[in-house]
């Protein structure tokens, strides 16, 4: 599946479907391993999705190349937690 139609099918879902299909991502998502994310407090995942975190302000490293979901989804970035969803970094 594609990262668009994946974000068309979250924006047509209801909002118990959305949240089962988040924690499904979450599930594969491996931001909590990110040398960026570890000691910031941040709980949330799936940057990718989501869009950038409020708690993580420093680039100290990137695991999003070698995660599931990026890589079910076709996203080619780096750094969601402070850049970005993929629908944000989308034309870069």
């Amino acid at each position: 599946m594609s990262y668009d139609k994946l974000m068309k099918d979250l924006s047509e879902m209801s909002e118990e479907d959305k949240q089962a299909k988040m924690k499904e991502l979450d599930n594969d998502c491996i931001c909590g391993m990110c040398p960026s994310y570890m000691g910031t407090g941040e709980d949330k995942l799936t940057f990718c999705v989501i869009g950038k975190s409020s708690k993580i302000s420093e680039e100290n490293g990137c695991v999003c190349p070698g995660c599931p979901v990026q890589t079910n989804y076709g996203l080619k970035w780096q750094y969601y937690c402070t850049k970005g969803s993929g629908k944000d970094l989308e034309g870069t």
